[in-house]
């Protein structure tokens, strides 16, 4: 199981909540590095998110037709 780091966006959902991960890669001409990022919908759990929160997620089975993440923990909590 992959686990990834990644920001909670939205947790308007009940049991679903929209993490970005972020990456940087270096473009191929100019060497200059480009933040790219990419949204997913992560269960929650028993846990309490709120936009903002650092999350720990991992790979899992299709929950649904976009789940495919559960989140783990809770590594730094939004103020």
């Amino acid at each position: 199981m992959k686990a990834i780091i990644a920001k909670v966006v939205s947790a308007k959902m009940e049991k679903t909540a929209v993490v970005s991960v972020e990456r940087v890669v270096v473009h191929p001409m100019y060497k200059k590095r480009l933040r790219k990022s990419k949204g997913f919908k992560a269960d929650t759990g028993e846990f309490k998110v709120k936009p903002g929160d650092i999350v720990k997620i991992s790979q899992t089975r299709p929950i649904s037709k976009d789940k495919h993440y559960k989140i783990v923990s809770i590594e730094k909590e939004s103020i």
